[in-house]
């Protein structure tokens, strides 16, 4: 199968994808995890995949999440912490295991995304989609285009200081406490196991003193996430939803049908609170798509050509994509000169739906197209349909198609 011609249309998918993904935007509502406007979204693309996409089989399955679980690991740690800072004064040795204990809680529910905090939230219910475009012939591979719905809350000191305003609060906050917990270690080893008021020409106390300006960062990380304002998320990640989107309607417009190869769309929402749609569907699909070889490619966040990559790492660095996936996207972009870096998603990065799908025994690379050192509109209210980059989802359209192509005609099976 020869798809140049779909591939040198980039630009008029591109337009294509923006138009729709400002409908979207101004029609659906705010898409927070669990909401009406992420159902609402996921409604209509659903939509579009049944009528101008030919996909003969689309579902809409809902599950149960718990919104504001997944940055509660902020309310509980920093809480241990700031706990941990006023027992140091007075029995340093129980400052110890409050702050251990706020480490392993941000470590399993942000670290690893487990669902640690999720019980004791509030409850809601969310949406995926899955849509099947079948070959003409007998299926003898499947490829699946996934992106996430939802948006999330905005991160108020991303959108006022930037980046490296957001990273460094965090970072000055997270050393702080590891700097009480030192203090409190050599303070135990040096004094054993005391209660009540501390000598206070001691250097470890008097470093603690001084370890009260860390304290101001702390109480700013309450303030990490407003939930008052959810963001647009045109980028994050309508961009993602409409590279599978845009791929089939492209294949229908022109009349091409595959023969041995099935296309899928599964758009899976709650990705900022954790991978919980992806989590949600990779159990209820578990035993499904096995028949045949079938890759899955997460897209997430798809702007700034010069960062469009092809990610063999994921969630926070601790899970490997499938190596095979994430070279077909790369040489797939080397053929038809679209720039593409190899990569993935660093520690303290988060993660992207296909760390998930890769968790659950699927095949899974994730695709993604932003400077991992955080630019001012991620997360914030300048994620927005104006705010758009036509260059970086055109690349990343044609790259997608080229990897479709080479998919078809047997690559990395």
């Amino acid at each position: 199968m020869d798809l140049k011609k779909i591939i040198d249309q980039k630009d008029k998918a591109a337009k294509y994808m923006i138009d729709e993904i400002t409908h979207i935007i101004k029609t659906c509502g705010k898409r927070d995890p669990g909401s009406e406007g992420e159902k609402k979204s996921c409604e209509y693309m659903a939509e579009v995949l049944k009528k101008d996409c030919g996909c003969e089989d689309v579902k809409i399955e809902s599950y149960e999440v718990a919104p504001r679980a997944f940055y509660g690991w902020i309310y509980f740690t920093m809480t241990f912490v700031l706990i941990a800072v006023a027992l140091f004064f007075f029995a340093p040795v129980l400052s110890v295991p409050f702050i251990v204990a706020g480490f392993a809680i941000v470590l399993i529910q942000f670290g690893l995304y487990k669902k640690l905090l999720d019980p004791l939230f509030k409850k809601k219910t969310s949406h995926n989609v899955t849509a099947i475009k079948k070959c003409t012939g007998e299926t003898k591979r499947r490829i699946i285009f996934n992106g996430h719905p939802d948006a999330t809350w905005e991160w108020p000191v991303n959108y006022a200081l930037g980046g490296v305003g957001f990273e460094g609060h965090a970072i000055i906050g997270v050393v702080g406490a590891v700097f009480y917990l030192v203090i409190s270690v050599l303070y135990i080893v040096k004094h054993g196991v005391t209660f009540g008021m501390p000598d206070t020409s001691d250097p470890l106390v008097k470093a603690g003193l001084w370890g009260l300006l860390f304290v101001p960062f702390m109480i700013g990380l309450y303030f990490m996430v407003n939930y008052r304002r959810v963001v647009d998320g045109a980028n994050d990640n309508l961009t993602g939803c409409y590279v599978g989107i845009a791929v089939l309607k492209a294949l229908k417009d022109e009349g091409i049908e595959l023969e041995n190869t099935e296309i899928g769309v599964i758009l899976t929402g709650s990705e900022e609170i954790g991978l919980r749609g992806s989590k949600a569907w990779v159990e209820a699909h578990k035993d499904e798509f096995k028949d045949v070889p079938t890759f899955i490619y997460a897209y997430d966040t798809i702007n700034d050509p010069k960062y469009l990559m092809s990610n063999y790492y994921d969630l926070n660095g601790t899970v490997r994509s499938d190596k095979d996936l994430a070279d077909l996207f790369m040489e797939a972009a080397a053929a038809i000169d679209v720039p593409c870096k190899k990569g993935g998603v660093p520690p303290l990065g988060g993660a992207v739906d296909a760390a998930a799908f890769s968790q659950g025994g699927f095949r899974a690379a994730g695709v993604t197209g932003l400077n991992h050192k955080l630019e001012r509109y991620y997360h914030t209210r300048l994620d927005s349909y104006d705010n758009m980059n036509a260059q970086g989802i055109a690349n990343c359209f044609a790259a997608s198609v080229k990897m479709l192509e080479m998919f078809d005609n047997g690559a990395k099976q």
